[in-house]
């Protein structure tokens, strides 16, 4: 078999880590500017609430449930191609939602980004997993997880200062120019490898969409029509019953989207369940910490971006030292130790949280439970990437973002319902009642992430994932 150490450059290692991190960066970013945008959304464009969840989730719902579909995609067509074209959707679209006149034309635009996004985020990880050796790739993950956590961080600053000094519409004209410039480069610089599988699985492209899409829009519709709607009952027993005929068909099928022997690896499983219980705790708690910023502490965009940095850069900071450390000592105490630290952080900012608290009182919780997010962010993608064959990577990065995507979807819409339950808008006193009630949530559900981080293995029985490669032969077009 032809490897990724002997058809890869140095340079061409090194411009695959910086298109695939730049990939993920915008990717991140327009998450957390919008979510910084929120307030001046719901006055420029008479958006109420559900309105404001759906910019989040609209998202969102279209990442998580078309990310296997693009990973799937990379392996047939050429992964250099799919990550290309991916980008190139997501520029399109972003133009869309900065020309959007409407609320309801942001949210259709949204979602066409996040089909963009979805093809886009599976493939930087595997496109790096062919790049780098295996006793390289937890640094390289690392770096990776930095410039993903650099979009985090940069996004309420930039968000901030771009509604304020210009216009909200250029929270998505800055996506264009770097969008671009990745398509072009990734055409000329990066390798079109693709997987083992020579066809699509059709069928199984068809359930895993429209069961996903079923499953999570009942916490998206939830807080709206109430959980005890049968809109919301009848789109969970869909969602449940599509998945288990795609798990079923995964069984028979020639060339599985999913092999679910993979299930089986307690370091991909755990990995997994890690990522679903952070990004609850992590996208419920952005969208609303940015908002009790503004509305609770009563800062504007800008400033509201400047002072959550010591929350959004911690990834920046801690998550290549997390990922080199993890070669070492394996990815099993930053994972636990990280979803402890969120926990913490989350439950610590809840019970400091009062009409009249200060930024003072919020600076400890942010920056603990931005520690702990930064180490579990790089350690989950090597163990999840690390625990199957190489060529497999891309299956399993693209499983590892469904259920991250699945988790903030669920992360939102649990969130905002235990906020409308315990508050609301009415007031300051009001407002942070219910954001109260809504970060002690958060932090339980990291610290139920933390218990399942507990069943994954140690470093010894971890890495075997690459050892064995699936039949097939790795094709790689050199440009």
């Amino acid at each position: 078999m032809t490897t990724h150490t002997e058809t890869s450059a140095p340079s061409r290692t090194v411009w695959t880590l910086i298109l695939a991190s730049l990939g993920a960066f915008i990717t991140s970013l327009d998450v957390v500017v919008v979510s910084t945008a929120l307030p001046t959304l719901q006055e420029h464009l008479h958006a109420n609430l559900a309105d404001l969840e759906w910019t989040i989730n609209g998202y969102n719902l279209a990442f998580a449930c078309l990310m296997l579909t693009g990973a799937a995609l990379g392996d047939r067509f050429g992964r250099r191609n799919m990550y290309a074209l991916g980008v190139a959707v997501f520029t399109l679209s972003s133009i869309a939602c900065a020309t959007a006149g409407s609320a309801s034309a942001l949210i259709a635009a949204r979602v066409v980004q996040g089909a963009g996004a979805a093809v886009v985020l599976p493939l930087t990880l595997t496109l790096i997993s062919h790049a780098f050796p295996l006793e390289k790739r937890g640094a390289a993950i690392g770096i990776w997880g930095a410039i993903t956590g650099l979009g985090v961080a940069a996004g309420p600053v930039l968000g901030g200062l771009i509604i304020q000094d210009i216009s909200w519409e250029w929270i998505f004209w800055i996506n264009v120019p770097v969008g671009v410039a990745v398509v072009v480069l990734s055409l000329l610089r990066l390798e079109n490898s693709r997987g083992t599988r020579p066809q699509l699985d059709l069928v199984g492209v068809a359930l895993v969409s429209t069961g996903l899409l079923a499953l999570v829009w009942a916490p998206v519709r939830a807080p709206s029509i109430g959980w005890g709607d049968p809109e919301v009952a009848v789109a969970l027993v869909v969602g449940a019953a599509l998945l288990t005929a795609f798990l079923a068909w995964q069984r028979r099928a020639r060339y599985p989207m999913l092999p679910l022997q993979y299930f089986r690896v307690r370091a991909f499983s755990s990995a997994n369940g890690v990522v679903f219980f952070m990004m609850f705790s992590l996208i419920g708690s952005l969208f609303m910490i940015t908002q009790m910023f503004q509305r609770g502490l009563g800062y504007d965009p800008l400033q509201t971006g400047l002072r959550i940095l010591v929350w959004t850069a911690m990834p920046m900071l801690v998550a290549p030292v997390a990922g080199a450390l993890s070669e070492k000592l394996g990815n099993k105490p930053f994972m636990l130790g990280g979803m402890l630290l969120q926990a913490v952080g989350m439950g610590w900012l809840a019970l400091v949280s009062s009409s009249d608290v200060g930024y003072g009182d919020v600076v400890g919780p942010l920056i603990v439970a931005g520690i702990g997010i930064s180490m579990v962010f790089p350690t989950v993608a090597n163990a999840v990437v690390g625990s199957v064959p190489l060529d497999d990577s891309a299956v399993a990065a693209g499983t590892n973002n469904t259920v991250r995507e699945a988790g903030g979807v669920f992360g939102v819409a649990v969130l905002v319902a235990v906020f409308a339950a315990n508050g609301g808008y009415g007031s300051v006193a009001s407002f942070m009642d219910g954001f109260k009630a809504a970060e002690l949530v958060a932090g339980v559900a990291a610290l139920v992430g933390a218990a399942v981080a507990v069943l994954a293995p140690g470093r010894s029985a971890a890495g075997a994932g690459h050892q064995a490669e699936p039949a097939g032969v790795l094709q790689t077009e050199r440009v």
